[in-house]
């Protein structure tokens, strides 16, 4: 398709090029299977020492001392960093000014809030040598009771859960809809802690040359971190400059600078040399957040047609005791299902753990597993096949604001799947299938949806004079393929062969990208870059249609279309001439302009926007042992304009894949006496490998949205979770005619 350009007015939403929908591979995918993509920890500037922390062993309480002397006579050891030496900062690590910054442990005080803590770093010249030398501190300590569970400490209702979202809201009157029902189901579910382990652990790479910082670092936000580091220390944010151009997976945990990325910057300052710091796999369970537990109850009554008439969802969850993040995950029953009544309610309580943080779907992944397996339940208790029920009580539009999205979208979504899967020889009651071995085989599915979010962010455009481009926005890639999209919405918008297009991300010293998180991060980086390709063509054709001596020259009002580099009149296309031509007559050798994305006011007023999609769900169990085997998933999603086919089904496996995680796989374990995980390792921690994962089939429905943004985009990381793990459980209840309530599902609960 040819882009567009009308001089008077703004591009137009169809305006397209040929890399937008392509399934080209990753550009750097060559880089990460030849080992020649350099991650944070893989950099070692001249003079560079090591650092590593010595955590604390209790989950309350204060050091009382650490035998630092024993540490500092270790050969090769340069400099123990303890409260007592630790650089000054210029603001207090504690302290708080937007939901988006969380407080620190910076070595401030002696004082113990969670297993894990930071209590010290050890920098010397070897890796051995600071590891060794953290052995050796010995800490003792002045212990208190650690307070673990959701019954461990006294309950209280948060301000506000996840970003400051109301933590109770209601429409109708749930009693009365739950008193009229001729149906009425509750149940109560659970699920862990979880840990975000992603493969690369958080590192740094610090050295500091006066009041300037050159930092290596993974960051799913550059500028948050590098206002984050300039508030901590005083200076100038131009001052930092961070690199990260390679992030091995993130899923929240690296979207805002955590502290022991801190204290690597601290350690460099105090010992005036190069710093690299990197965490163990242990010690990512504490300071660089986890999902929260919950404990949801769910009550739902339908009348005798099977239709909704009240729903109301309550949510527990956890905080630490310091900080204040709430996963909202009764917000889940907001946007799915439509009933004349619906609650929602949190309460919490306070534990000695670090602070919970954004981890992949927060809220929504916690609180679909129990809202999809409740809605499940009651359609079996109306005598109604579950996607009947489903397609009878899905919202036409959103349920708490009324606003309109696109369920259309969904309908389609839930025809699509069930057909690719065979839904429809589905028995009603559990218990009925068995496969040729005698393994007991059931059938589940689950709705999915996520919030089509955007944020705001900025690009710079660049047209050269030998007919190539460069796009420049200080984009984050965590493994999504950010840099093979975005360059192929960079090609189309500067009208070029994506060949022909130089795309440069992952700095703080370009332009403002804004975050990878939220599944926002395409739509948000990716209208920057439309925008400032569109913004370059603008003033490409400037030169041309008002210069005599151009083919193009008086196009006016009638426009241009740029193409193949080149730009040609609309009304008669056999006038063009090259990109090249122009700046050459106009004595330039480039020409560069700049775009921003942001979402729009107007139609975030006016409209509900989600991503939606239904996963199927097959699972095998074993009759005599209860061992559960997912022996096959299929997920059909809309989520607007696919950029890239190929990255897009990668992200949906991921979400899937999470999901068997979630139901079957995923948790951590506390010791309820000292209050520390017991399993803070990936041999312990279990997620799937590839024995656990099934068939996994995606499909890609197609959806035009013209109210998310003017190039139509969703997000897609996160939605596959959303229906996956609700679907697994419902297949479970259908194998067994046992209601899992509590995950991950474990055998003894199918056996009991």
């Amino acid at each position: 398709m040819t882009l567009e350009l009308s001089l008077n007015q703004q591009p137009a939403h169809a305006r397209q090029g040929s890399s937008i929908g392509q399934p080209l591979t990753r550009r750097d995918g060559f880089l990460k299977v030849t080992g020649g993509a350099r991650y944070a920890a893989d950099n070692h500037p001249p003079g560079m020492l090591y650092a590593v922390l010595a955590v604390s062993s209790i989950a309350r309480g204060r050091v009382a001392a650490l035998d630092t002397e024993a540490a500092k006579a270790h050969k090769g050891v340069v400099e123990v960093m303890t409260p007592k030496n630790r650089p000054a900062l210029a603001i207090d690590p504690d302290a708080k000014d937007n939901p988006f910054m969380f407080r620190l442990d910076l070595l401030q005080n002696d004082q113990v809030r969670y297993p894990n803590q930071s209590i010290a770093v050890v920098i010397a010249e070897t890796l051995e040598a600071a590891t060794e030398g953290a052995a050796l501190l010995s800490p003792r300590y002045e212990a208190l009771p650690a307070r673990v569970g959701l019954d461990g400490a006294k309950s209280f209702v948060p301000r506000g859960v996840g970003i400051g979202g109301p933590a109770v809201q209601h429409k109708g009157d749930v009693e009365t809809g739950l008193r009229s029902a001729k149906t009425r189901i509750e149940a109560t579910y659970e699920t862990p802690a979880q840990y975000h382990n992603a493969m690369e652990p958080h590192a740094i790479v610090v050295a500091w040359d006066g009041d300037r910082l050159s930092i290596d670092t993974p960051s799913q936000g550059l500028a948050m971190a590098q206002g984050r580091i300039a508030g901590l220390f005083g200076i100038a944010p131009e001052n930092i400059h961070i690199r990260s151009p390679f992030l091995g997976g993130g899923f929240g945990s690296k979207g805002m600078i955590s502290g022991p990325q801190v204290l690597g910057i601290l350690a460099a300052r105090l010992v005036g040399r190069p710093v690299k710091l990197v965490l163990r796999r242990e010690q990512m369970y504490g300071p660089v957040g986890h999902r929260a537990p919950t404990r949801q109850t769910l009550r739902m009554g339908m009348d005798g047609e099977g239709r909704l008439t009240a729903i109301d969802h309550h949510a527990r969850t956890a905080s630490s005791t310091f900080d204040d993040f709430f996963e909202p995950a009764a917000d889940a029953s907001h946007t799915l299902y439509a009933s004349p009544a619906i609650a929602t309610s949190h309460d919490a309580v306070r534990l000695d753990t670090g602070t919970p943080l954004f981890m992949r779907a927060p809220g929504e992944a916690t609180g679909s597993i129990a809202l999809e397996s409740a809605i499940d339940e009651a359609a079996h208790a109306c005598g109604m096949d579950p996607l009947e029920f489903r397609l009878r009580n899905y919202a036409e539009v959103e349920p708490m604001t009324g606003k309109p999205f696109s369920s259309k979208a969904l309908r389609e979504c839930y025809r699509q799947a069930a057909e690719t899967f065979g839904w429809a020889s589905r028995p009603l009651q559990p218990r009925l299938m068995r496969d040729a071995d005698g393994f007991l085989t059931g059938w589940g599915m689950g709705t999915a949806t996520f919030p089509a979010l955007m944020f705001q962010a900025e690009a710079r455009a660049v047209l050269r004079s030998d007919g190539s481009g460069l796009m420049e926005t200080g984009a984050q890639d965590m493994g999504q393929g950010a840099w093979t999209a975005f360059a192929q919405i960079a090609a189309d918008g500067l009208g070029l062969d994506i060949d022909r297009v130089e795309f440069r991300a992952g700095s703080s010293d370009l332009p403002n990208a804004g975050i990878a998180g939220g599944s926002g991060h395409t739509a948000t980086a990716g209208m920057a870059i439309h925008n400032a390709g569109a913004a370059v063509i603008a003033r490409l054709a400037d030169l041309a249609t008002g210069n005599e001596a151009s083919p193009l020259f008086g196009a006016g009002n009638e426009g241009v279309l740029a193409r193949g580099g080149r730009l040609y009149r609309r009304d008669d296309e056999s006038r063009g001439e090259s990109y090249a031509e122009i700046l050459m007559r106009a004595g330039l050798t480039e020409i560069e302009a700049h775009g921003k994305g942001a979402p729009d006011p107007a139609s975030q007023e006016t409209y509900a926007k989600h991503a939606h999609g239904a996963v199927f769900a097959e699972v095998k169990v074993d009759p005599d042992f209860g061992q559960i085997r997912v022996t096959r998933l299929v997920g059909a999603f809309a989520a607007g304009r696919v950029i890239n086919p190929r990255l897009v089904r990668s992200q949906y496996y991921g979400g899937m894949i999470w999901g068997i995680s979630f139901a079957l796989h995923e948790e951590a374990i506390t010791d309820r006496r000292s209050g520390r995980i017991q399993n803070a390792n990936l041999a312990e921690y279990h997620v799937p490998v590839n024995a656990d994962v099934p068939s996994v089939e995606a499909l890609l429905v197609h959806e035009d949205d013209p109210y998310v943004n003017a190039l139509g985009i969703k997000g897609v990381g996160e939605i596959g979770i959303t229906g996956t793990a609700g679907a697994i459980a419902n297949a479970v209840w259908h194998a067994t005619g046992v209601r899992p309530r509590r995950f991950p599902i474990r055998i003894e609960d199918l056996l009991g």
